[in-house]
């Protein structure tokens, strides 16, 4: 047993001395998100709004909601069926002002957005003769930067898991590498075990270093506990590896597996909410994106750091990661060979 650790310790550090010697590969890999988020803070800073947003709580079966502001054209109407989701909106200067199909009379505002109070005059000046109820909620203000941190730093995972396992693995097949291994004590667990312990590592670091390095001077929120969410990254970070096996499993051509892990990253930073919420998205589209393992990393991360939700609210998350990384590990392993198909 002591020797099935050592050769998975020796695999693994001879990975890690390939990875830090590619000093271009290991540079890239540190600036390019670091260089994202920094154009992100930058562009989005003034945070210009040119329209209100008006969320509407309508909980499934609830009748039709209308009212006179949600006519204007510079009123964009939001629908929620999750009334916390919505209030948290509000809380976060995401919402200028929240109805419910459910309580008419009632509507919510943040007193310290100013856009807030100025949605509120329109309110109130086309409902007039009626009675109404304000509820007043505080919070404090989430940037656009704020938010999509925890999808950058997502996509930089999967960036680093997909291709710095798949495609690795795709190129000692296609070098002989594997071959060469097959013919020493080691098995495809100790290799594949080793493989998936040093980009883990690897990625852990480069993650460190860049969320320590943007919030220098991007100062974005983290309400939540970092243990927490080393956890939610370490599960991300593992179900993309284990995802990756597959494609490297029995793949040999280099160009093919860069198509095929292409074809994977896509959909998941399109659907995973990486740049932008899916609120007002076709819900068979939220069905699909809850398919993908990134999905379930941001969304999680960005409970944590943003409301400062514990682990054990985000158990949803916790098991569906853990659960695709037992899926996708039974696969490749099933899959995997050491020599061309």
């Amino acid at each position: 047993m002591k020797n099935f650790f050592r050769v998975i310790y020796v695999l693994m550090v001879a990975r890690n001395k390939e990875f830090y010697r590619d000093r271009a590969v290991m540079i890239w890999s540190l600036l390019f998100p670091f260089f994202i988020v920094a154009a992100i803070g930058f562009a989005f800073s003034g945070g210009d709004q040119t329209v209100f947003k008006v969320g509407v709580y309508t909980p499934h079966g609830a009748a039709g909601f209308s009212n006179p502001i949600l006519k204007e054209n510079y009123v964009r109407r939001i629908d929620y069926n999750d009334f916390d989701k919505a209030l948290n909106r509000v809380r976060n200067f995401q919402l200028d002002l929240l109805l419910s199909a459910q309580q008419p009379g009632y509507y919510w505002m943040n007193e310290a957005a100013p856009s807030s109070r100025a949605a509120e005059q329109l309110f109130l000046a086309g409902n007039s003769g009626r009675a109404l109820h304000r509820q007043a909620v505080t919070g404090r203000q989430i940037r656009y930067v704020d938010w999509v941190i925890p999808g950058v730093l997502g996509m930089n995972l999967m960036f680093g898991s997909l291709f710095g396992i798949g495609y690795v693995i795709v190129r000692y097949r296609k070098n002989g590498v594997l071959k060469r291994v097959q013919v020493t004590p080691v098995t495809p667990l100790q290799f594949l075990t080793a493989q998936v312990l040093s980009r883990l590592l690897v990625m852990v670091v480069i993650t460190v270093i860049i969320y320590v390095g943007c919030d220098m001077f991007l100062h974005f929120i983290m309400r939540g506990s970092y243990l927490d969410l080393i956890i939610i990254g370490l599960l991300g970070i593992v179900s993309m590896i284990s995802f990756a096996l597959i494609v490297a499993s029995r793949t040999a051509s280099e160009e093919l597996a860069n198509g095929l892990l292409n074809l994977a990253s896509f959909p998941m930073l399109l659907l995973s909410e990486v740049w932008f919420s899916l609120d007002q998205a076709p819900h068979w589209l939220v069905v699909i994106s809850q398919c993908l393992p990134l999905t379930h990393a941001v969304q999680a991360a960005r409970e944590i750091m943003l409301h400062g939700t514990s682990l054990g609210h985000l158990m949803y998350h916790v098991w569906v990661l853990l659960a695709m990384t037992v899926v996708f590990m039974a696969i490749a392993s099933l899959l995997f060979r050491w020599n061309e198909p």
